[in-house]
């Protein structure tokens, strides 16, 4: 099992494409030498040309083909469910972790937090914040995958299929990138409310009371000065989250699994995407924690600017409720991609498999005939 985890643990998923080509060709070659085929045993002739794009409608029943409007709408509702469902299930959680970062003295630690909440408001307090959660992380949700699947879409025509292949981490970041800077505009005004909600006592207990009295004392600001804060934090998660999430399922595929994705299962590949999702999880938690803290701080204090934030918190107190987040996005993570894989499976979308070498450039390589 070492053995197998090893070259998985080499590959990084930032390496330049020149790196990985060298790797990559070098494995090729060596085969060559050894009289082999120069293909691994996981190709075959009916799926040698496959890229970023899905694989002909032909060879599967699907709904729809790859990139039409219908595909990306569909996308944009698994991104729904994913988000708004596993942000609402985990609010506990998440109301435990707010506090941690606003109020270290009163809330020590996750299971001291836990305990405190449930002292003083019960288990319902537990609950807190779960509509502007649910709402907010739904519309996030729709934002982040139904536009990551435009952005991919959109910049690999750009580049081209062999520069798709030779760049695929890059596209991966930047289409994450991109979907992700509108998505934080459509979370923001919902997350401001939850964090009020959650770490201001006796401010309001509901979404209904939270928003008229946020705009009646700051106006339409109160909604959207966390923005920023949101940028900072959930644009780098996201560019985490989705290029690592791509690059751990290719290589899970090429080192660990003992067989060729197209010969495993639905529930087989939902596995590996569930394996995939909390690796990337984890690190998705420690790239956007320092930033989750500044707007959890930002969103309850009234005046205060991201950047006097920051520095009254310090080195040590950015990362504050670090183990809670870690447990919470690992998780959540992982189920979001489980869930949306899964909404995928259920309306019979493309879903296409780790991108391969063009033929084009492994004619340019000497690779082939």
């Amino acid at each position: 099992m070492f053995s197998s985890l090893a070259p998985l643990a080499r590959l990084n998923p930032f390496h330049a494409p020149h790196l990985q080509l060298q790797q990559e060709t070098g494995g090729l070659r060596r085969r060559e030498a050894a009289g082999e085929s120069p293909l691994p045993p996981s190709s075959s002739s009916s799926c040698s040309r496959r890229s970023l794009a899905a694989a002909s409608a032909a060879e599967e029943d699907y709904s729809c083909a790859y990139g039409s409007g219908r595909f990306f709408l569909l996308c944009g509702f698994g991104g729904i469910i994913s988000c708004g469902t596993t942000h609402t299930a985990l609010v506990p959680l998440d109301l435990v972790k707010c506090r941690i970062q606003v109020d270290p003295q009163k809330y020590r630690s996750i299971f001291n937090g836990f305990s405190v909440t449930l002292k003083e408001d019960g288990v319902r307090g537990l609950a807190k914040g779960w509509a502007p959660t649910f709402i907010g992380y739904s519309m996030q949700g729709l934002c982040k995958f139904g536009f990551y699947e435009i952005f991919k879409v959109f910049y690999s025509n750009m580049l081209g299929e062999e520069n798709t292949y030779l760049w695929r981490t890059s596209l991966y970041l930047a289409a994450s990138a991109s979907a992700e800077f509108f998505a934080d505009i459509a979370l923001a005004p919902m997350e401001a409310a939850k964090v009020r909600i959650q770490t201001q006592p006796g401010y309001a207990n509901t979404l209904r009371q939270a928003a008229p009295k946020m705009f009646a004392e700051e106006g339409i600001w109160a909604f959207y000065k966390g923005v920023a804060p949101l940028w900072m934090r959930q644009i780098p998660y996201t560019m985490m989250k989705f290029a690592c999430f791509e690059r751990t399922v290719e290589a899970l595929y090429k080192y660990v699994v003992p067989k060729p994705r197209s010969e495993c299962s639905k529930a087989e590949q939902l596995v590996v995407t569930f394996v995939a999702g909390y690796i990337a999880g984890v690190f998705c938690a420690i790239v956007s924690h320092p930033a989750d803290s500044v707007v959890s701080v930002l969103n309850k204090e009234k005046g205060s600017s991201a950047l006097e934030v920051l520095k009254r918190l310090g080195i040590k107190g950015v990362w504050k409720g670090l183990f809670a987040r870690i447990i919470m996005i690992g998780t959540l993570t992982a189920l979001q991609w489980f869930i949306y894989d899964s909404v995928k499976v259920y309306f019979r979308l493309p879903r296409p498999p780790p991108p391969e070498m063009p033929e084009s450039l492994k004619k340019k390589l000497g690779l082939t005939e």
